[in-house]
C-alpha cells in the first residue's frame, strides 16, 4: 500500500537570507521541516560558504522555479589575491603563490574582458555532470578534469572596493550558470597574481531581492508567511482569463484570449483574480499551457 505525502499541501516562495556553513540542501530541508510541507525545492544552488539570497518554492510554486533559476542574479564577492586553491575558494587547499598584487586601475582595467558574452570554465569542484557524474565528486575523488567552456552573459561587473592590497570587492550580475569562482579565479591569472573568492553574497535572483528576506532563525514551526506562486512570474506578461475559459486552460488545452496582445511565441501567464492557472507560449492568437496550477 503506497504511503501519503508527509506534510501539508503548501503553495508559494520563501526568500531565506542564508547563513554561511549551510547547504542549499539543508536550508530547503529545514525550512520544508518548518512549514511541514509536503513538497519544496530551490532555485539556484548557494555554496556552504555563500551567504544571501536563496529562493524556496514550496507545493505549486516548484512548477515556477525555472523563472527564478533562468533569471538575471547579482552577487557581491571578496577575492583574496597572491594564491591560486583548488576549489578557487577559502575551501581549498593553496595550489599556487606570488608576491604580486593588483591596483585598483589595473583591476577597473581588466573587468572590461570579463563582461558581455564571455566563456566560463567552471570550477573543478562544481556541479558540472562529466559522464553522468558531478564534478565536485570527482575532483574529490581526486581526478583532475578537462571541463569544457560555457557561454556566460556578464552584464555588469564593478570593483566596489579595495580593503587592503590582499583583497578586492567586486559586485556582479550575470545569467544562469554563472561561477564566481571562475571569475576570481581568471581575473586573478590575467592580472598575474592569481586569486581565489575570500567570500560570496548573493544580492538578487529574479524577481527576489534580500529586502524583507527571512533569517536562518526564522524558520522555526509554524514558519514564516509565504510569498504568493504568482511572486516568481513578475516579468512576464499576465493575461486575465475570463472565468469560462479557466476549464479549458487548468485541462492543459490552448484557449484563445482575443484581446491579448503579445509577440508570437512569448512567454505569458494567466490568471483568475489574483490566482494563477497556467504558464503557456502565445501562439496563433492562444496561450499553450505548458504548466498548469493547482491551487486551492
Amino acid at each position: 500500500m503506497a504511503r501519503g505525502a508527509r506534510g501539508r499541501p503548501v503553495h508559494g516562495w520563501l526568500v531565506l537570507d542564508k547563513p554561511a556553513g549551510v547547504s542549499s540542501a539543508a536550508a530547503v530541508a529545514r525550512a520544508k521541516r518548518a512549514l511541514d510541507a509536503q513538497k519544496a525545492g530551490h532555485a539556484g544552488t548557494l555554496d556552504p560558504a555563500a551567504t544571501g539570497l536563496l529562493a524556496i518554492a514550496f507545493g505549486e510554486a516548484t512548477k515556477t522555479v525555472p523563472f527564478v533559476a533562468d533569471a538575471a542574479k547579482a552577487y557581491r564577492f571578496t577575492v583574496r589575491w597572491g594564491a591560486a586553491t583548488a576549489t578557487d575558494d577559502a575551501e581549498g587547499a593553496v595550489l599556487a603563490t606570488t608576491p604580486a598584487r593588483p591596483d585598483a586601475a589595473a583591476i577597473r582595467a581588466a573587468l572590461p574582458s570579463f563582461t558581455g558574452d564571455i566563456l566560463q570554465i567552471p570550477p573543478q569542484v562544481s556541479a558540472v555532470k562529466v559522464d553522468g557524474a558531478r564534478a565536485y565528486a570527482l575532483a574529490r575523488a581526486g581526478e583532475t578534469l578537462d571541463l569544457a567552456a560555457r557561454p556566460l552573459h556578464v552584464a555588469r561587473l564593478e570593483l566596489v572596493d579595495t580593503p587592503d592590497p590582499d583583497t578586492a570587492v567586486l559586485e556582479m550580475t550575470c545569467g544562469k550558470g554563472g561561477y564566481v569562482r571562475s571569475i576570481a579565479r581568471d581575473l586573478g591569472q590575467r592580472l598575474g597574481c592569481l586569486g581565489y573568492v575570500l567570500a560570496l553574497r548573493r544580492l538578487w535572483s529574479g524577481p527576489f531581492t534580500l529586502e524583507g528576506a527571512v533569517g536562518w532563525d526564522d524558520l522555526e514551526p509554524p514558519g514564516p508567511a509565504l510569498l504568493p506562486v504568482r511572486a516568481a512570474l513578475d516579468g512576464l506578461p499576465e493575461l486575465a482569463c475570463p472565468p469560462s475559459s479557466a476549464p479549458g486552460l487548468l485541462n492543459g488545452n490552448p484557449v484563445a484570449l482575443p484581446d491579448a496582445r503579445l509577440p508570437e511565441g512569448a512567454i505569458a501567464w494567466a490568471s483568475l483574480g489574483d490566482v494563477p492557472l497556467a504558464v503557456g507560449s502565445w501562439r496563433g492568437g492562444a496561450l499553450h499551457p505548458t504548466r498548469v496550477f493547482v491551487l486551492p
